[in-house]
């Protein structure tokens, strides 16, 4: 039987919730509990070379990329260096879920345009924080993000041979 009272959504947002669902940090959530961040995902526009955020930067959002593509990359004696880059359907700047974080490396669109969702930090807390089912599912996903990170590395240190000092990330900056 069909319950009538169940919460029903539009096509807009069905779409946009499969869109979600394929991005880490969102992919444990339900849609009820999604529809907790739509409100506040913000879609801005940028052009090709436009920065989003530079290295050391306060880390004030979460982006994901509607379209286009985003260079991470390094900077070392003033030339930047491209880490990776990503494109539509991934997340950037999760450290946007910690309390007082700075952002790592400068983000940099690549393609002519790009459409990103910018979710505010102070609205990513007020959810995670009335929440403790969707803080536990994001933080868990978070936590599996960044032992990918840390399995890169890893692998990057044994396929250089050692050539760099590992030990260095294990220090306190």
């Amino acid at each position: 039987m069909l319950n009538p009272f169940k919460k029903s959504y539009s096509s807009q947002d069905l779409n946009l919730f499969r869109f979600l669902a394929r991005i880490k940090l969102f992919e444990g959530l339900s849609y009820d509990e999604m529809i907790q961040f739509t409100p506040h995902m913000y879609l801005r526009s940028y052009k090709l070379e436009e920065v989003v955020f530079f290295r050391n930067d306060p880390s004030n959002a979460l982006y994901i990329i509607k379209n286009g593509k985003v260079s991470m990359s390094i900077d070392i004696n003033n030339e930047f260096h491209s880490l990776t880059t990503i494109g539509s359907g991934e997340a950037f700047g999760d450290n946007a879920l910690l309390k007082d974080s700075r952002r790592i490396y400068t983000s940099i669109v690549t393609s002519d345009s790009a459409d990103l969702y910018v979710v505010p930090h102070v609205n990513i807390q007020e959810i995670l924080d009335g929440d403790p089912k969707i803080k536990a599912k994001v933080m868990t996903s978070f936590a599996e993000v960044y032992n990918q990170y840390n399995t890169n590395i890893f692998k990057a240190y044994r396929s250089s041979f050692g050539f760099f000092d590992l030990s260095q990330a294990y220090e306190d900056t």
